[in-house]
């Protein structure tokens, strides 16, 4: 009977392999019926990394190379008081979200390389500020991760809030795969929680432990660059990049560990491999990963009624191939993959905006919405 319980056990665990790698193994395609058309809205643009909409319509756009462009009614302003940006590799000016009660207290959320602190170098920062008059005012640091470092990988980092108003940032490991992901007495690859003001809530899983980063919500990651909360649960979803191999979309939980190196679908860049094992105790499974890579970037849930057949859908760019990917969900399993935009050139970003349509931010382009055939 024993010998029946244990060999039952190994089948369930196989099964459960089994499907996290089948998963994988959904083929991205072509849409059966292209049934939407493209306009270019802002053209222009080197590298838009972020965009936002304010109530009147108009977007904010963060260029990587430190500029923070307003467009409103076909013209582009810069703003001035933009902090002070450490351009270096993937690190520049990164992410913007509005405060979900912008309208009423004018917050907007960045995250950008700063060279500020400890160290040569930069790391990733978090600012909030006030738009005043094509100026930012009322600047206020947030967060600051260290040390800095002169190394151009993995900054993240997007920013989200969860229907209780916590603010939630993604930092990547900085390079520094062996050193920052899975030690949480440092910062780098992690995904962050605090206040909107900035001070650390005190139910953040680490936030008695002795000597860690008490902002810090979950850990174990690489490169974060998809942030969203789920439309329906509330739940704070992530994608962040694999090395070769093994891209990700999680499920954000408070205090996991998401296993990155220790676990991985992914490989070396040179083709050799640095861990033998995809699964361990005490480590989360991704929802869904990708081999080979997208370089995703970017990520949003369809809800908006102007594109029936997308609802429910998850949007995610892909830097490496150039093309927008539209993820169909059944129970929180991805049962189909859809290329959209193919070969529109390197997505950095994708949004679904206040007025229904999806815009996206395609590096060398500019921002691009996407027009429902009628």
């Amino acid at each position: 009977m024993k010998q029946l319980h244990i060999a039952f056990v190994i089948i369930l665990i196989s099964l459960n392999a089994c499907a996290q790698q089948s998963e994988s193994a959904v083929k991205a395609q072509n849409p059966e019926n292209v049934n939407y058309t493209t306009e270019l809205v802002v053209s222009d643009i080197n590298i838009p990394w972020g965009m936002a909409f304010l109530p009147d319509g108009s977007m904010l756009i963060t260029e990587k190379a430190g500029e923070l462009i307003h467009f409103k009614n076909g013209t582009k302003t810069l703003i001035e008081g933009v902090p002070e940006i450490y351009v270096r590799g993937q690190g520049g000016f990164m992410g913007i979200k509005l405060h979900p009660n912008y309208e009423t207290n004018g917050w907007i959320y960045f995250s950008y390389a700063s060279a500020e602190g400890e160290g040569d170098g930069g790391n990733t920062a978090i600012m909030r500020a006030k738009l005043k008059d094509n100026s930012l005012v009322e600047k206020e640091v947030l967060y600051k991760a260290s040390p800095n470092s002169k190394k151009g990988q993995h900054f993240g980092s997007r920013i989200e809030f969860d229907n209780d108003g916590y603010l939630y940032f993604s930092i990547g490991e900085r390079g520094e795969r062996d050193i920052n992901p899975q030690d949480i007495t440092r910062d780098c690859g992690k995904i962050y929680r605090l206040h909107d003001d900035g001070r650390i809530p005190t139910d953040n899983p680490f936030v008695n432990s002795e000597n860690t980063k008490p902002a810090i919500y979950s850990y174990g990651h690489r490169n974060p660059q998809g942030l969203i909360k789920h439309p329906e649960t509330g739940d704070i979803w992530e994608h962040e990049h694999g090395p070769q191999g093994g891209d990700e979309i999680n499920i954000i939980k408070k205090g996991k560990n998401y296993g990155w190196p220790v676990i991985s679908y992914g490989i070396n860049y040179d083709g050799t491999p640095f861990t033998d094992i995809t699964e361990k105790e005490g480590m989360e499974q991704p929802l869904f990963y990708w081999v080979p890579s997208i370089a995703p970037s970017g990520m949003a849930f369809v809800t908006s009624n102007k594109y029936p057949d997308w609802e429910g859908s998850i949007l995610v760019g892909s830097l490496k191939f150039g093309y927008l990917e539209r993820l169909v969900l059944k129970k929180e399993k991805v049962v189909k993959r859809e290329k959209l935009l193919d070969k529109i050139g390197r997505v950095r970003d994708v949004i679904q905006a206040p007025d229904g349509y999806i815009y996206v931010a395609v590096e060398g382009k500019g921002i691009v919405k996407i027009v429902p055939k009628s």
